[in-house]
């Protein structure tokens, strides 16, 4: 596997880490995050966008 191929695995796994262990808005956040980012292939909009959205969907599943 190359290099960059073991960071992004490490990333996704850390992110999925966070939303198991932390609250599900910053879990949500960074999930979001991830996502937006690789969906979008970098775009910053899309990384802030899923974010947003992963952190809203973490703050309703708390309730």
């Amino acid at each position: 596997m190359k290099r960059s191929g073991r960071l992004r695995l490490a990333c996704i796994t850390g992110a999925a880490m966070l939303a198991l262990l932390s609250g599900c808005t910053l879990g949500g956040a960074a999930v979001g995050g991830v996502a937006g980012n690789k969906l979008t292939h970098g775009s910053t909009l899309g990384t802030v966008g899923g974010a947003v959205a992963g952190g809203v969907v973490g703050y309703e599943l708390s309730k």
